[in-house]
């Protein structure tokens, strides 16, 4: 989102409403220079009624910069958290007290109630036709329906959202295009996804992060220290005076600009930005997290588990042929296929019906007295009973065991043809009518362009990539191959997935996920990031720390870039602004204390004009340099595929060198800019 107008102007005023104290304390660095700007301006007050620290002019110049300083620091906290505020004006938008028409149960759907949005309660029912918004977050529990969702993830394209599967939960502020659904309410007034979106996006829910703390703790000591370090100058300064019988050149006004100067304002100003900045970049990526702990997580994680189906492979399997087993005839096993298919909504059973229609003419529809099997996660089979005919369909273990179960001869050929499918990458279906196995059917898994790239950037970055497929391990191998996964989860189960994170967080890994399923929820809320689908369950959004509003499974690659980035600007900033102290240290204290100690005049390196004009250049440096770094913290430092170790180096020697460097250059051409005009 790119910075407008309104948002400069928006962000200009709250630099000025956030000089309340309550808000200045909530960053102690710079609180430290909010102080020292009133104590200076004091001082320059108190120089007006006759008791003068310094020059007058001087010290209201010193306590000017410093005045500055705060508001370019508020700036940069401020056009940081307005990008979120205008993602948030755009989906207050969306977000409407519309009316909603309720009803008791399904068998009563011509008996509505109309009430308002807010009048709805998690359980409660609502019809929602064509044309009408949906009004409250729910899940579809009958009929199916195109959803424009644009309002919320700026994608034109309607989806289609149906009962049962993963892709039922709907959201409040979204609209119906075609045919009517039934939405179960899932959540209560002002809880809505809307409602979390816009607190989140607007900062309003933001928390410090652990490393966020941990580093302002860094900080404060830091300061603390520079503290210690400017009361003993005085006191040398002071010391030295008395002996040598002079008045004491070092002014209050001179140390105060002097300790600004020397604690760590530089990130102290921007730290709060970053924070702010990484939760926008990844709003603009249409993902939203729920806390910014997920997102540092991110930067961190170095194992990633990903769903085969959707996210390495197109997702849409393609039955491509019916393989019977010896005496069986393609037509019988076709037959078979489509009635243990007819309930069967996945694109997966529809293609089996669409290829034996091709290839035999064969056209069923569901029949009342037929009584359908459904998939399930633990049984990975469906089937049907009909007319005194039990069929099963479902992955070949699956059925072997059902089969071994019910005392089903097992054909020698099966398992050669299972086999040769699943070499193949393909997805073996195994049939079973009644007591024998009639053949296999061959889906096929087509490998999305580009994810072989995408694993090899994942591996130079030091990250473990492994695929997770309920198919055997024959074929999740092959697939696993072709993709370039590091390793693979076959014929995964709910607790398979849970027991893996687990291992792997035992062993010091941080793990993330994507999710879209209920059967996924307990995995997701024990990985350390946790990516649920928009289009998912409401159980596995509630899981989740993230929802990406896209429901794009490839997502997590570019969430962890994104975490990744965060943490390495935060670093590089640190390091820049550590080394800044440093240069400015020893810019300064030559200067300042030269009349004392004239043997300091060898370390003048700079050759500053005189020590007011040494101070005021390191000041107007000091505030300037917020201002320039503030696209750095919004941007993020660039992140390239490189082991740690060398991006470490390569960020040292950039930010620690230039850090050093910089202020010497700055600092020696803003004295000469001053000493002309004095």
């Amino acid at each position: 989102m790119h910075m407008n107008k309104t948002m400069i102007r928006r962000a200009i005023l709250d630099s000025f409403r956030k000089l309340n104290p309550r808000t200045q304390a909530e960053n102690p660095v710079m609180f430290l220079v909010y102080l020292s700007a009133i104590a200076v301006t004091c001082l320059w007050l108190a120089g007006l009624f006759g008791w003068q620290d310094a020059a007058s002019g001087y010290t209201l110049a010193v306590a000017v910069i410093l005045w500055f300083t705060c508001l370019f620091a508020n700036f940069a906290e401020a056009i940081a958290e307005g990008r979120g505020k205008a993602q948030a004006d755009s989906l207050r938008k969306a977000k409407k007290d519309i009316e909603a028409s309720r009803i008791e149960s399904l068998e009563t759907m011509e008996q509505v109630t109309v009430v308002n949005s807010t009048d709805l309660h998690a359980g409660d029912l609502v019809v929602v036709r064509a044309g009408d918004m949906i009004p409250a977050d729910g899940d579809v529990i009958y009929g199916a329906a195109s959803v424009d969702e644009s309002a919320i993830t700026g994608e034109s394209a309607p989806v289609i959202r149906e009962a049962g599967g993963d892709r039922c939960a709907v959201t409040g502020g979204t609209t119906v295009l075609s045919d009517v659904i039934v939405v179960s309410v899932t959540a209560e007034p002002g809880k809505g996804f809307l409602d979390k979106m816009i607190a989140m996006v607007e900062g309003a829910a933001r928390k410090k992060t652990p490393n966020e703390i941990a580093l302002q703790i860094f900080l404060i000591a830091l300061t603390v220290i520079f503290v210690l370090v400017t009361i003993s100058l005085y006191c040398y300064s002071a010391f030295a005076s008395r002996e040598q019988g002079v008045a004491n050149p070092t002014s209050i006004t001179t140390l105060l600009a002097l300790l600004v100067c020397l604690a760590p304002t530089t990130i102290g100003a921007l730290l709060s930005a970053i924070g702010i900045a990484g939760m926008s970049r990844l709003n603009q990526e249409n993902v939203l997290a729920m806390s910014g702990r997920a997102i540092e997580a991110a930067g961190d994680v170095d194992v990633l588990l990903l769903d085969k189906t959707g996210t390495i492979t197109l997702g849409n399997r393609q039955a491509a042929a019916f393989l019977p087993v010896k005496g069986v005839s393609q037509r019988d096993l076709a037959y078979a296929a489509v009635l243990s298919s007819l309930a069967d909504e996945t694109p997966e059973g529809r293609s089996v019906l669409q290829l034996a229609r091709e290839q035999f003419g064969i056209e069923l529809a569901a029949d009342p007295s037929m009584e359908f099997i459904p998939f399930t996660a633990a049984t990975r089979m469906s089937g049907v009973i009909f007319q005194g005919q039990s069929v099963r369909k479902g992955a070949a273990d699956s059925v072997k065991s059902f089969a071994r179960v019910q005392q089903v001869e097992w054909p020698a050929d099966c398992d050669a043809i299972v086999e040769d499918i699943a070499r193949s990458g393909g997805t073996p279906l195994v049939v079973l009518q009644n007591d024998q196995i009639l053949g296999v059917i061959h889906l096929k898994d087509i490998i999305k362009q580009g994810v072989q790239e995408k694993f090899a950037d994942m591996r130079r970055m030091g990250i473990k990539t492994i695929m997770i497929t309920g198919d055997n391990p024959l074929t999740a191998a092959a697939i696993a191959a072709e993709a370039g996964v590091d390793d693979f989860l076959a014929e995964a189960t709910p607790q398979g997935k849970l027991d893996m994170i687990r291992e792997y967080q035992k062993n010091g890994h941080l793990v993330a996920m994507t999710g879209d399923g209920t059967n996924d929820a307990p995995a997701l809320a024990q990985a350390d990031v946790a990516v649920a689908m928009n289009t998912g369950t409401q159980a596995a959004k509630e899981a989740g720390n993230m929802v990406d509003l896209d429901s794009s499974p490839t997502k997590l690659i570019q969430i962890v870039r994104i975490g990744k980035q965060l943490l390495m600007t935060r670093g590089a900033l640190t390091t820049f602004s550590i080394a800044n102290d440093a240069a400015k240290y020893f810019a300064i204290i030559p200067a300042v204390f030269t009349v004392l100690y004239p043997g300091l005049e060898v370390l003048n390196i700079m050759h500053l004009h005189s020590a007011e004009s040494a101070i005021l250049s390191a000041v107007i440096f000091n505030a300037l340099i917020i201002v320039a770094l503030i696209p750095l913290a919004l941007k993020g430092v660039k992140y390239r595929e490189l082991p740690a170790g060398k991006l470490l180096s390569r960020n040292l020697l950039i930010y620690g060198c230039g850090g050093i460097v910089t202020p010497f250059v700055c600092i020696k051409l803003i004295d000469m800019v001053i000493s002309l005009l004095i």
